[in-house]
């Protein structure tokens, strides 16, 4: 059973209540009665609907005070939600009809004489905070008066919003232009709404925490700085996926060789097996940092080589991640000569951007690590001059750029040609300005990775 079906059963619970006391003759006060309820319970269930098909936790709360203003016959409200965590502190507000500078200032007001008073630390889901004038009453805090009154908030009235199992997840106010109170039966509506969207918000606030986890482990999985080295600027950029599109994780790396050369590389670890599923994401960020670490050690052992580099790796893919493969591109390059050696596995061509253009360096076409019973592939060799950029990307950035693989990749290497002087000057900025020219940094249907490297 859902969580919007047990209304229409008290619906019908209510009616069948009712219909002795009708009799064979209803009077029309009881029609009305009866007719209002009815509306009530199914107006009630809409809503709840709505919540059920809201998009992620911003828009579970958009939602929820969207509807709870709706039903209490309000204009504006808040909500705030409890981090988990022993000191239970409370996540930025969340309001309707009041801009980013009133939540600021709804801010400042303490606790205890704020519009959800002790509300957050009640153990279940009773309770209600129930401020009918703000300007006089004698629970209203000074700073809580002095915002309501240069806001025109005449009145308040807060649920908590708490489950059972959960305990308190958080709280949301509404408020009245005019000092006043909602009717018996906007209050009976509202509690059972926030009853009902209170479960809801416990399995959004989880995937939340689950989001925030699995991106906190992306990031460090990936270098938390680059190497410098003289006559070489690398810059990169990672873009995560929403969590509910991560079916596999990317990297980049450059690592320090004992020859004073660098090896560059940017990849991505896919499939997952029996680990796909709501965990897929975290899964597949766990794969890609033991991917990650095991290609370091090759690059230290045999980085000259990259065909050696990615050999070993897809060894190391079909022995102990048999469920995964991995698309990759290294590049062992010398600063000082300016020499460049990579391979690629399935990964899209580099772009080398010069000052006659942009080129793609084509590696041969191959299948993914892990994928045949024995992966080979050629090397490319080529020499850079002083100023030159080699830029390393996996497809989520080229898909950005176009409705297919292939013309995203055009697109990007115009985007780069296209690139004004002084931007390809730096490579931060040279990534600045592809993500920009790709739609900006806002996570998409795949993770993207981006590596700009310049000769100086």
């Amino acid at each position: 059973m859902t969580d919007v079906q047990p209304l229409a059963a008290e619906a019908l619970r209510f009616e069948q209540a009712l219909l002795p006391e009708l009799g064979e003759a209803p009077s029309a006060d009881l029609q009305d009665r009866l007719a209002g309820w009815l509306s009530d319970f199914t107006g009630l269930q809409d809503h709840l609907e709505l919540l059920a098909r809201a998009d992620g936790l911003a828009g579970t709360l958009d939602a929820l005070l969207d509807s709870g203003a709706a039903l209490l016959g309000a204009r504006r409200g808040l909500v705030v939600t409890l981090r988990p965590g022993p000191a239970r502190t409370l996540a930025r507000p969340v309001g309707l009809g009041l801009d980013p500078a009133t939540l600021g200032q709804l801010e400042t007001i303490p606790a205890e004489h704020g519009p959800f008073a002790d509300l957050l630390s009640l153990p279940g889901t009773t309770g209600r905070l129930l401020i009918s004038d703000l300007a006089t009453d004698p629970t209203v805090g000074p700073r809580f008066r002095e915002i309501a009154a240069q806001l025109g908030l005449g009145a308040c009235y807060a649920l908590p919003l708490a489950t059972e199992r959960e305990g308190a997840l958080g709280a949301a106010a509404w408020f009245y232009e005019e000092p006043g109170r909602p009717g018996e039966r906007r209050e009976h509506l509202v509690r059972r709404y926030c009853e009902f969207a209170a479960p809801l918000l416990a399995r959004q606030l989880e995937a939340d925490r689950a989001v925030r986890a699995t991106a906190a482990l992306r990031r460090s999985l990936l270098p938390d700085h680059l190497p410098v080295r003289p006559g070489l600027r690398i810059a990169a950029r990672c873009v995560p996926a929403a969590l509910e599109h991560a079916a596999g994780s990317d990297w980049y790396d450059a690592v320090p060789l004992p020859d004073d050369t660098l090896a560059l590389t940017v990849g991505s670890v896919l499939g997952g097996g029996p680990s796909a599923g709501p965990g897929a994401g975290a899964c597949a960020a766990a794969a890609m940092g033991r991917v990650r670490a095991a290609l370091r050690a090759y690059a230290v052992l045999e980085g000259e080589d990259p065909v050696s580099v990615l050999g070993d790796l897809e060894l190391l893919l079909k022995t102990t991640e048999p469920t995964r493969s991995a698309t990759a591109v290294y590049a062992n390059v010398d600063p000082a000569e300016r020499r460049i050696a990579l391979a690629g596995a399935a990964n899209c061509p580099p772009v080398l951007l010069t000052r006659y253009g942009a080129n793609f360096v084509e590696t041969s076409l191959s299948a993914p690590l892990g994928m045949l019973s024995c992966w080979e592939a050629p090397g490319v060799e080529l020499t850079a001059e002083r100023g030159d950029v080699l830029v390393l990307y996996t497809e989520g950035l080229a898909r950005r750029f176009g409705a297919n693989l292939h013309a995203g990749q055009s697109a990007l290497r115009r985007a780069a040609a296209d690139a004004p002087r002084d931007v390809r000057l730096d490579p931060e900025r040279l990534c600045d300005h592809l993500l920009a020219e790709a739609g900006g940094e806002g996570p998409g249907e795949d993770d993207l990775v981006l590596l700009a490297a310049r000769f100086e």
